[in-house]
């Protein structure tokens, strides 16, 4: 049997992202995520028009809030996060190492979220999809097939530095 995601953390980032909030809370997302063995989700809704709150619905305990200080406890206490395709989160969910589905927000005008979701799904670091083809992405998607995000390495900017400013 593949690994369940009993603690899963959603967010939207610091936007508003309505038809995601909404999509998640119907009973065929939830089924969908109980598939995978989905017990608890912490939701992040930014601006969102849902009402944050603790929630239980078809079977799944929900906790939505608006906003912290750092998100990073949800991610590090998460089996799997499911994000908006904003840069900066989508870098601390990999740098944490943990599975990833990114849900673009077709609604942005000049998407440049598609274009990062894109090259780090082809890169084998996380999956993407739509609101619309949530369901079946989690339905196919092997998390376990994914590549880790290579930690940071300082020493080549510091190195590209020192060839560029040394005095030859």
């Amino acid at each position: 049997m593949s690994k369940l995601y009993k603690k899963i953390f959603l967010t939207v980032g610091t936007t508003k992202f309505d038809l995601l909030c909404e999509y998640i809370l119907t009973e065929p997302v939830l089924t969908a995520l109980k598939s995978i063995g989905c017990e608890e989700i912490t939701f992040q809704i930014g601006k969102s028009i849902v009402d944050p709150g603790i929630y239980e619905r078809h079977g799944v305990k929900i906790n939505m809030y608006r906003f912290k200080d750092s998100i990073s406890e949800d991610i590090k206490n998460a089996d799997l996060v499911i994000s908006h395709a904003g840069a900066g989160t989508c870098l601390e969910v990999l740098e944490a190492n943990k599975p990833l589905l990114v849900v673009v927000n077709e609604d942005l005008m000049d998407n440049h979220q598609l274009e990062l979701a894109e090259q780090l799904q082809i890169d084998s670091h996380l999956y993407y999809c739509t609101c619309d083809t949530l369901i079946s992405t989690l339905g196919v998607v092997d998390f376990s097939l994914l590549n880790p995000f290579p930690k940071a390495d300082p020493t080549l900017l510091i190195n590209y530095l020192d060839s560029v400013f040394t005095v030859k």
